[in-house]
């Protein structure tokens, strides 16, 4: 079920819930938050089920449980379906329609969108399948207010702009693995210079992204000051990658590494400045 990207997937869920105007009870937040996970989590083992024989490929992925054989592609395949299934019918009866609608959008964009259909036909892959990651703040708006409102796609576009360069900085410093599994992610497909690039000018629209909550007034002078001082070391580790041909290995795989941290940061840094 993909459990370390599952903490960041439910994170973003939570922050999108506590700063909803309305505040939801105890039960329904705990029990809705719960159902997400586990539609994230039903995602993740639906993946893993299509793409069993390439995690067999790769060393980043070779020991998940369905190519290791403790667990048969058959398996996986009914665990998912059935959790999927669950999660979203018991999100409705928990919380309301709106929510597991966006919930069962989430699943079969990641599962149908990304990894069945874009995954192994365009290196734009991560670009248009990052949507996938970025609806959890959208779902935790929902549960809370039952719309979709300015505030929650704030939130959604900062992680569909952050989703580029943090994987085309894994796949740079992974590009072995991709390409034996014959996945054509940016850097084999187009080249690591155009690859730099990119990630570079996806740094530099994530930085201004990550400014429209200040702007749009939805979040205060912490975040405004915060946000701008992990974008600009984003942006330099993005531009030090864009320049220097010698260290492509070091740097990418630290661009990955803070991206994630950046993205922790920003998300908790917006859920502070709101609640204060």
């Amino acid at each position: 079920m993909k459990p370390r990207v599952m903490s960041l997937v439910i994170f973003t869920c939570v922050v999108g819930l506590i700063v909803a105007p309305l505040q939801v009870n105890i039960f329904t937040a705990t029990f809705s938050l719960i159902c997400v996970a586990f539609g994230a989590g039903a995602a993740g083992a639906l993946n893993m089920w299509y793409e069993s024989d390439l995690d067999a490929l790769m060393k980043r992925t070779c020991l998940r449980p369905i190519p290791t054989g403790k667990i048969s592609s058959n398996e996986a395949l009914f665990f998912g379906i059935v959790v999927a299934f669950l999660s979203v019918i018991s999100l409705y009866f928990v919380s309301n329609f709106i929510s597991a609608l966006m919930l069962a959008i989430t699943i079969i964009f990641y599962v149908v969108i990304y990894t069945i259909w874009l995954k192994k036909r365009t290196a734009q892959n991560i670009v248009i399948g990052g949507a996938a990651g970025a609806f959890p703040p959208i779902i935790g708006w929902t549960i809370a207010m039952g719309n979709i409102s300015l505030e929650p796609i704030l939130l959604f576009l900062i992680i569909f702009f952050w989703t580029p360069s943090h994987f085309w900085a894994l796949s740079m410093y992974k590009t072995e693995d991709y390409a034996n599994a014959k996945i054509p992610m940016l850097p084999i497909v187009s080249g690591i210079k155009t690859t730099k690039t990119n990630i570079f000018v996806y740094s530099i629209i994530l930085f201004f992204i990550s400014l429209t909550p200040y702007l749009f007034g939805f979040a205060g002078n912490i975040y405004l000051f915060t946000s701008i001082v992990l974008g600009i070391y984003y942006v330099y580790l993005c531009y030090m990658l864009l320049v220097k041909s010698n260290e492509d290995k070091i740097l990418s795989k630290k661009i990955f590494i803070y991206s994630i941290l950046y993205l922790f940061l920003i998300f908790s840094i917006i859920l502070i400045d709101n609640i204060v």
